[in-house]
């Protein structure tokens, strides 16, 4: 076992420079931000802790590479599609902040709103280019939260993030209040089942398989995503037409509409994921 070290090269290599860049981009977003001052709203908040927490864990990484401690916790993980997992969620995360910005915050005369914009679009970038360089790196491994398998399970986690910002409108309606439990249950158990599966030492510890587990509660997930399918627009929509005067950025018609059409989105998801599971306790080889 090789004893951790300092290594300059993941500050002065390309990853390295990356790193920095993402974490100076990242901080400065949040401050700008954190200076406008906007009034709080969920998809605010989302944004913040998005340009808060993905430096956080950009700059852990680029620590525990400068040290070589990353070496040490291959005993336990796969570091590459760990990293490189995390360079997929950061892409997705800072993609959906620079949408709601250009949606919600930008106008010919908001100023901030475009700053806010222009700056969360280059943290997009940059992780993107991460990514990408992860990707076409033939050497980096990618086992898990970096292939297919993990990846949806990192899409199922995020659009549900997505819905749960966006609920609104279901005051009063107990159809809708169970649309919120069907679309909060699945969200921990996701985040668990990818925990579970980057954590090898842990996995090959449990008594029991965790496809058969997963699979099961992908059969729970995708009965209460078709629930919550049915009932959100059902009791969202009924007696409530779209506004004439609606603007898309504003109008609680066309957040109820994003929160369905997200619905539909995960459900798919959740079915896919449910088939490659089953394919793979049946034996066959996923990609």
């Amino acid at each position: 076992m090789e004893k951790p070290k300092f290594s300059l090269s993941a500050l002065t290599s390309t990853r390295g420079a990356v790193h920095i860049a993402q974490i100076v981009m990242c901080v400065v977003t949040f401050v700008v931000s954190f200076i406008w001052g906007h009034p709080l709203h969920t998809y605010w908040i989302y944004c913040m802790v998005v340009w808060g927490l993905c430096p956080i864990i950009t700059l852990v990484v680029t620590l525990l590479e400068l040290f070589l401690i990353h070496k040490l916790l291959v005993l336990c993980m796969d570091w590459d599609d760990f990293t490189t997992g995390m360079a997929m969620m950061a892409s997705l995360t800072t993609f959906s902040c620079t949408v709601m910005c250009a949606n919600f915050y930008i106008c010919r005369k908001c100023i901030w709103g475009w700053m806010v914009t222009v700056l969360s679009a280059v943290c997009c970038v940059l992780y993107c280019v991460e990514t990408f360089r992860d990707k076409c790196d033939a050497t980096r491994s990618a086992t898990y939260v970096a292939a297919l398998p993990g990846f949806i399970k990192i899409l199922e986690a995020f659009v549900a993030c997505i819905i749960l910002i966006s609920l609104i409108g279901y005051v009063g309606k107990p159809a809708l209040l169970w649309c919120i439990v069907a679309y909060a249950v699945p969200l921990p158990l996701t985040l668990l089942i990818i925990v579970t599966n980057i954590l090898t030492k842990i996995k090959k510890c449990l008594p029991f398989g965790i496809d058969g587990l997963t699979m099961i509660f992908l059969i729970i997930s995708v009965l209460l995503y078709i629930t919550a399918a049915i009932l959100w627009p059902a009791y969202s929509f009924k007696g409530n037409p779209r506004p004439k005067d609606c603007p898309g950025n504003s109008c609680i018609w066309s957040i109820q509409f994003v929160v369905t059409f997200m619905t539909y989105v995960n459900l798919g998801l959740y079915i896919a994921d449910l088939v490659l599971t089953c394919l793979g306790i049946c034996g066959f080889k996923r990609s």
